[in-house]
């Protein structure tokens, strides 16, 4: 039998190998909310390429230390047709560790969804990155990247009072990061900040009012706009974006195309479903080394024991 010709390690090493792949990220500060790609692409190897990727460089670099930059790059050589801007904007609470962790996934995430295009945006959970080769630094962009809302509230009267003391809260926080609750219902608000002040304000009066109106008796909503945005719910966390009322759009106007963060829950289905068909494959494969040396002494309850602990790490897996 052709496993007598391979070890107990090897075979462990093959199982726990899988569980570290093919194990989907649960970071939330990770989760894609929406990403918008430019129409038009760069040819590659030219200028324009070069200060792409120096820009994004440049953010990952300075996340460490900050949690919003912005920066403007011409690499000798370039047109300045080849000017590339770019900014990122981390999550109010988070730690610096946390923000350069959120914008280098960011990063890696754009060269794959935005591969070629002049142009990228990415909001993910934590934080919020985007190239071009216009300058859109100070711009108060109030289009409609995400929105969402959840289930109905129904007829409870205390938590709709209380959203909405929430919701005036948030609206008249004064700050870039806002954060705000009353009784049950929390919220969050967020501008990036190449935007003024009162340019933020008037964004998130943009985003809260449309928060009203789109999510109206909601248990929980979500408005992304490009340049701010405002959540509330009335768990206090903020679900996955898998409601019915989900919607994401883009201005037919607009140069910029967005995709909703679904694609991203579908594609980690998908690959729990391998995870369990590659880690069915490997309990198998144990068990059948347990029974080519079950004869060998000591060698079954060593096996067994194995075999369980396996088994054991596969169910908390799932």
């Amino acid at each position: 039998m052709f496993v007598q010709g391979v070890s107990l390690s090897s075979l462990l090493g093959f199982f726990l190998t899988i569980s570290v792949l093919t194990h989907p990220s649960t970071s939330t500060i990770d989760s894609v909310v929406y990403n918008g790609c430019s129409q038009l692409k760069y040819a590659p190897g030219t200028p324009y390429e070069s200060n792409v990727n120096s820009v994004l460089t440049s953010l990952v670099n300075s996340a460490s230390s900050l949690n919003f930059n912005n920066v403007k790059i011409s690499l000798p050589g370039s047109s300045k047709n080849d000017i590339v801007y770019g900014l990122f904007q981390c999550r109010g609470d988070l730690s610096n560790s946390d923000c350069k962790d959120c914008v280098a996934h960011s990063v890696s995430q754009l060269n794959i969804l935005c591969c070629d295009s002049t142009g990228g945006e990415l909001q993910l959970e934590g934080c919020f990155v985007k190239y071009d080769n216009i300058s859109f630094f100070g711009v108060e962009d109030k289009t409609v990247a995400s929105k969402n809302c959840g289930p109905l509230i129904g007829y409870d009267s205390d938590s709709l009072t209380q959203r909405d003391v929430t919701l005036n809260c948030l609206a008249a926080g004064g700050q870039y990061f806002r954060t705000g609750g009353s009784g049950n219902v929390q919220g969050v608000a967020q501008c990036v900040q190449d935007l003024s002040l009162s340019e933020c304000q008037d964004c998130l009066t943009e985003a809260i009012g449309l928060l009203r109106s789109e999510c109206a008796s909601a248990q929980w909503g979500n408005m992304f706009l490009v340049k701010c945005y405002a959540r509330y719910s009335v768990r206090g966390n903020f679900p996955n974006r898998e409601s019915p009322n989900n919607d994401h759009g883009y201005d037919d106007n607009y140069d910029y195309e967005y995709n909703h963060g679904n694609d991203d829950n579908n594609f980690k289905r998908t690959l729990a479903i391998l995870t369990g068909l590659l880690v069915g494959v490997s309990l198998i494969l144990l068990f059948i080394y347990y029974l080519s040396k079950r004869e060998e002494k000591g060698s079954e309850i060593n096996c067994v024991l194995l075999i369980l602990q396996q088994m054991l790490i596969f169910l908390k897996f799932w």
